[in-house]
């Protein structure tokens, strides 16, 4: 018995990614005798490079089902079948890094459709499921999400069945994956390390600090570090002598206390966090006629940014947004839906602003919303959200738009005095890379309590 699966992710850093779609069709070698399709909660923010290519979005998963809501049913359908899937392994560690979250030790036997497809279709261009099933003539449709791609999975895995009756292909090509078993010596590295949001910092013999990290469960990430196998965990296994951490409660917390330290200490194993987080940077200015252009281009420290991004595909899911919040489009003929904008942001330009019919002032006060509420330039606030225990909170310092630190507060203390949120501060510095972190993080969560510090001073 077969299951044979697509899985769809949130991308992001290995091992940190999250299912956004599932489709499985339980296939007995005939025929489908069950099927199981749902999107899936990630409870992470989706890159926008996957929401490009799959077309999903965190907008369209709010009211989805948690993974943990369809573990049990992904069991059922599973059970006493071989996974099948194109790109088995990278499926079947997505999906058993999901179960590993939950506690639950999920092992199956697989099999690969590329490589099934390598050894009895011999000959082809590409193996890649898109082309591959054009050039055998297998109707797809819905490409890049979980059905379309399973079903076309399926389609593809009767025929390479067809094509190994005595199945001694199929029988070499079984492949399992048991869990691989932590070293003693980093097991005790990582006892005391508690399962809760914060940073991490791993010393060599000497104490050197060689890598930081943070997450929302140190523990787990830690076992991730010591049980993956490519070159750079296996070279942090062989050097790790201690481990330190930092709890923070916060997320936001965190990603600023990680960016400080990788900054001060150098780790040799950070190199790709000690760039620049940000690529893309979105800028405004004003025309010949008065009306207020908003524009995204290449990251230039030396000029003034509204906000910034990681990468041009985040900038243009993010434009497409600002534009249908803030009614910026006004001639929808002349909307440059690939780029997102009607600004000069793409290929096309409008006419003026889109808005021959409309007052610069008229149309420039929904701009300076927009410029006004995603920039922090002469602001003066606090961030908060949860802290390190039950009775606490943490927040994000900023004076007249300068990052300033991050502190802890008891929730029953009251924060109207400036001076005592001052004293609890611990100071930090205020580069791009933290605005980056701040902006972007105050973008993808809603939720946030942001308040302005003349409210605390007038109340």
């Amino acid at each position: 018995m077969y299951a044979i699966l697509d899985i769809e992710t949130t991308g992001g850093k290995y091992n940190e990614e999250g299912i956004t779609e599932i489709a499985i069709y339980k296939f007995d070698g005939q025929t489908v005798v069950d099927e199981f399709v749902t999107l899936v909660n990630p409870e992470r923010p989706i890159q926008a490079f996957v929401v490009g290519l799959t077309g999903i979005n965190n907008e369209m998963l709010r009211d989805a089902p948690k993974f943990h809501e369809v573990a049990k049913r992904i069991i059922e359908i599973t059970d006493g079948c071989t996974i099948v899937a194109h790109n088995a392994q990278f499926d079947y560690r997505i999906l058993s890094l999901e179960f590993d979250r939950l506690g639950y030790n999920f092992e199956r036997t697989t099999l690969c459709t590329v490589e099934l497809s390598q050894q009895l279709l011999p000959g082809h261009d590409s193996y890649s499921l898109g082309k591959l099933t054009k050039a055998l003539g297998i109707s797809m449709s819905n490409r890049h999400r979980a059905d379309g791609d399973a079903i076309a999975t399926v389609k593809l895995f009767e025929l390479l069945l067809s094509k190994d009756p005595e199945q001694t292909v199929f029988k070499n090509a079984t492949r399992s994956f048991p869990k691989k078993h932590m070293d003693t010596k980093l097991k005790e590295l990582i006892k005391s390390v508690p399962s809760e949001t914060g940073v991490y910092f791993m010393h060599n013999v000497n104490e050197t600090i060689i890598y930081i990290g943070k997450s929302k469960n140190m523990k787990k990430r830690l076992t991730q570090h010591f049980t993956n196998d490519n070159r750079k965990s296996k070279k942090i296994q062989d050097e790790v002598e201690h481990i330190t951490f930092v709890q923070t409660g916060s997320e936001l917390v965190a990603l600023l206390k990680e960016n400080e330290a990788i900054k001060q200490y150098k780790p040799k194993y950070n190199r790709a966090l000690r760039r620049t987080k940000f690529k893309v940077q979105l800028t405004h200015f004003t025309d010949e006629q008065g009306y207020i252009h908003l524009k995204t281009e290449r990251a230039d420290g030396r000029k003034e940014s509204i906000t910034t991004y990681s990468n041009t595909m985040s900038a243009k899911s993010n434009m497409e947004r600002i534009i249908a919040s803030y009614d910026l489009c006004m001639n929808k003929t002349q909307f440059n839906s690939k780029t997102g904008s009607c600004f000069n942001y793409g290929i096309e330009k409008c006419n003026g602003a889109c808005v021959e019919k409309e007052s610069p002032e008229s149309y420039n006060k929904r701009v300076q919303q927009f410029i006004d509420k995603h920039s922090y330039k002469n602001k003066s606030m606090i961030i908060t959200e949860r802290g390190r225990k039950s009775n606490e909170r943490s927040f994000i310092y900023i004076e007249n738009g300068t990052f300033k630190g991050t502190g802890f507060y008891d929730r029953t203390v009251d924060i109207k005095n400036l001076d005592f949120l001052a004293s609890v501060i611990e100071p930090m510095t205020d580069n791009r890379d933290a605005k980056h972190i701040i902006q972007s993080y105050c973008r993808s969560r809603k939720r946030l309590k942001v308040i302005a510090l003349e409210q605390i001073t007038n109340s």
